[in-house]
């Protein structure tokens, strides 16, 4: 959601195994820290490079915090592959076919988010939603490790666990 929405979304409450079992609005999944769903898109360049962006100063959580390339809720009744496909459009402008690499239980680390991790690779220049982005790098596996260990207040949690699993799976 961005711009001049006014209408609050509307997401699907889980329990601790990803079965739906209600729906809430945005302020109130995120006021209570229920259980709900997101994706994580890591859009690599053919050189290798993960795009890594700073969350603008407007999000409820975690702004100006790195995160992952690309983003967001799953909206209430949408599967996770749809809204991969979704964020990356809406906050990069990107169109790139998605690969899944792993499912995240929701819990603290999550921010309490069931979390799907997909990868792309592309070459298109993104064009970055600035409500939704403040800023956006291109760097290396390596870089962003050492980034994430001397500064790791400066990266959303959800980020840390899904770039640790990665990270780890790479070596």
């Amino acid at each position: 959601m961005t711009g001049d929405d006014t209408a609050e979304e509307i997401f699907d409450v889980c329990d601790a195994e990803d079965r739906v079992i209600g729906q809430a609005p945005r302020s109130r999944v995120h006021a209570e820290g229920l259980l709900h769903r997101a994706v994580h898109i890591f859009v690599f360049r053919s050189d290798g490079r993960l795009l890594v962006h700073r969350r603008s100063a407007t999000k409820d959580e975690y702004p100006h915090c790195f995160t992952s390339s690309a983003s967001g809720h799953l909206g209430a009744g949408e599967d996770y592959e749809p809204a991969a496909v979704r964020e990356l459009e809406e906050e990069l402008g990107l169109t790139s076919p998605l690969e899944y690499l792993a499912k995240f239980p929701a819990g603290p680390e999550t921010a309490n988010e069931h979390s799907v991790l997909y990868r792309t690779v592309t070459d298109a220049e993104p064009t970055p939603d600035p409500g939704e982005i403040e800023s956006i790098e291109s760097l290396t596996v390596a870089e962003v490790s050492a980034r994430l260990e001397a500064e790791p207040e400066q990266f959303t949690p959800p980020f840390r666990v899904l770039f640790s699993w990665y990270f780890a799976q790479a070596k």
